[in-house]
């Protein structure tokens, strides 16, 4: 369009509609529908620019005015949300207007004919010119025309070749049952649906881990908020109601870009059947976001399936006292395990739950190794054993069969076949890439695994601080300190992670920030701030004096003489490391042979610490990595 205050704006016809900007109207097949005038003031703004990205901010802007207050996003969906009433457009399948997540949105309707409804007359020239300028913007449209198309048929082509992926969060349900002592049934019903989508079409579509989906607990964030930190398209949320033996869920799914409301749901079960209520859920969502499921996968979703209610009731129990992963809590999770056992022996899960538990006993200080892994290992077994296409089972027992019988080539199979089941397991990836993966040198492969954990579980602090051990024992120390800082932005008081840097930066040789980290580590795990301080002084003499040998002996001495802070050098194994530090290979190598006698967790590591490079040539380190069934990797 020219300047011309003669000219007046251009109909536009696109499929069934035609939107007269002159008139402020919109018709369908003739027939006048009906939109409030901000929607359509904004669908005559997207759709006289077809194809290109209007902003939200422009949006905003030339709809609402500069200098008006309005609550943006709430008033840009709502506007969004009406005109694709208006239209009948899915924004699952757009016909017309199509969102760019984060950025605006493109108007990509099929024009059936698009021309003036008046212009005033021209002169000769101006005639001539106007004419050109016609030939000209036809021209540009024909070849602009046919970039778009073939560039639509590439993005179908490669689209259909590799679909996107599609990421899920599911939010905590909120307990209704007026009790608070029913939060960990809510919490429970939350996690258990997260499996359950997680097995849909996992290919199609990514769901987030627990671990993260938690963080958003009694959270005040909006929906748009908690998408973009999760990096998510969908959110589910509701509610968990307890009435007697009736169970009550209202469920809601969110677009999260617009915050469209797709899809509401109420499900009612008795406890018994709470099972099948899950599927319920999950077969809605499948539907409404066109997954494809497989047979197996359709045949469990309409299995008529039942639960002994108390054992259910014990292993929810469990799980969430599992999740404080305190002494205490273990202690309460084993025998909220055996009780559900106890109660029904057929009932698969609290096996793979009670080998989980009993695999991290040591790190709680429960029970030693030598002790944990037998009852481990009998129960991942037990759960494969009644339920083969149980994923937590497989990936229990991989665990047990790396870091107790360091039966390398079982242990990757069971954690393959995890994976396999429910690629949506964050911890399967996890431990796959930490137990397995890295120990055997596959650095490549477990820094993949663990990216996989992190996109599932990107608010988890356990899984983003180990991301980092990942790349340490890749020797790829840059990325390593990176990754803890992300951790450390989201996570400022974990101490672990606190830990972890001050070792990686002793190993890179900047013993200031190593002493600061370990002096912030020390405060968070509990240490009085002026005693931390007064160590930190005298960490930092001690360095000045003998250098590196001077901080070595002093971490040393150190360690002697307290109780240490989370993964600080106490274990053998870990004592070895700064022996070895020190130049004294002997007692190094003693500490590890004891270290094997006992089956410490992190005997898996020996191959790949790094501090252990000055013994790799020695024949007793060589015998021990033989008998570890290790590789050794020489550098």
């Amino acid at each position: 369009m020219d300047g011309s205050a003669n000219t007046m704006r251009e109909t536009i016809q696109f499929a069934e509609f035609m939107l007269d900007p002159r008139a402020f109207e919109l018709r369908r097949d003739g027939e006048v529908v009906r939109l409030e005038r901000k929607p359509l003031e904004a669908l005559i703004l997207l759709a006289e620019r077809p194809g290109e990205l209007v902003s939200r901010e422009e949006i905003l802007e030339k709809i609402w005015g500069k200098d008006v207050y309005v609550d943006a996003d709430n008033s840009i969906n709502a506007a969004i949300r009406k005109i694709r009433a208006a239209l009948k457009d899915d924004p699952e399948n757009p016909r017309f207007l199509y969102t760019v997540p984060g950025k605006g949105y493109r108007f990509t309707g099929e024009f059936k004919s698009k021309g003036l409804v008046s212009t005033a007359s021209l002169t000769p020239g101006a005639q001539s010119t106007n004419s050109r300028r016609k030939w000209m913007a036809v021209v540009g449209l024909s070849f602009g025309l046919a970039a778009l198309l073939a560039f639509a048929w590439l993005q179908h082509k490669k689209s259909s070749q590799d679909p996107q992926r599609l990421m899920l969060a599911v939010l905590p349900f909120v307990n209704l049952s007026g009790d608070p002592k029913q939060e960990y049934f809510a919490d429970g019903f939350t996690e258990e649906l997260i499996t359950q989508l997680g097995g849909l079409q996992p290919e199609r579509l990514g769901v987030i881990a627990r671990t993260s989906s938690m963080q958003y607990k009694n959270a005040k964030k909006g929906a748009a908020s908690i998408a973009q930190e999760l990096k998510v398209q969908y959110l589910l949320e509701g509610s968990v109601r307890r009435s007697g033996d009736r169970i009550l869920v209202a469920a809601q799914l969110i677009q999260a870009n617009d915050q469209t409301h797709l899809w509401a749901g109420d499900f009612q079960a008795t406890e018994q059947d709470v099972l099948k209520l899950q599927n319920d859920v999950a077969l809605a969502i499948s539907k409404k976001i066109a997954l494809t499921l497989s047979p197996v996968v359709r045949a469990r979703l309409g299995g008529a399936l039942h639960v002994n209610a108390e054992a259910h009731q014990a292993y929810l129990e469990a799980r969430q006292d599992f999740e404080a992963r305190t002494k205490e809590g273990t202690e309460r999770g084993i025998a909220e395990y055996q009780r559900a056992i106890a109660i029904d022996p057929g009932y698969a899960p609290p096996y793979a739950g009670l080998a989980a538990i009993y695999s991290l006993a040591p790190v709680t200080g429960v029970m030693p190794a030598g002790e944990a892994f037998p009852k481990a290992k009998e129960a991942a077994l037990k759960a494969v054993q009644l339920d083969e296409s149980l994923s937590s089972g497989h990936t229990a027992l991989g665990f047990v069969l790396a870091h107790y019988d360091f039966d390398w080539q079982s242990a990757e199979r069971e954690y393959r076949r995890g994976i396999e089941l429910n690629p949506n397991d964050a911890q399967a990836h996890f431990f796959f890439s930490n137990s397995y993966l890295s120990p055997m040198g596959k650095h490549e492969e477990a820094i993949k695994e663990m990216k996989a954990a992190v996109d599932l579980d990107p608010r988890s602090a356990a899984v983003l601080s180990f991301s980092g051990q990942t790349f340490v024992w890749a020797k790829r120390y840059a990325e390593a300190l990176t990754q803890y800082k992300k951790c450390d932005e989201l996570f400022p008081g974990f101490a672990i992670n606190h830990e972890r840097m001050a070792h990686l930066y002793a190993y890179m040789g900047q013993f200031d920030k190593a002493i600061a980290e370990d002096t912030r580590a020390r405060i968070l795990a509990g240490e009085k701030p002026d005693v931390a301080m007064k160590k930190d002084e005298e960490f930092q003499a001690a360095f000045a004096k003998g250098g590196p040998n001077g901080y070595w002996e002093k971490l040393l001495d150190s360690v002697s003489q307290t109780d240490g802070t989370p993964e600080s050098y106490r274990s053998a194994q870990d004592l070895a490391i700064l022996y070895t530090k020190l130049g004294d290979k002997e007692t190094a190598l003693t500490l590890l042979e004891g270290a094997l006698e006992t089956k410490t967790l992190k005997l898996t590591e020996l191959a790949v610490e790094p501090a252990f490079e000055p013994l790799r040539s020695e024949p007793r380190f060589q015998k021990l990595l033989k008998r570890l069934g290790l590789p050794n990797l020489r550098s």
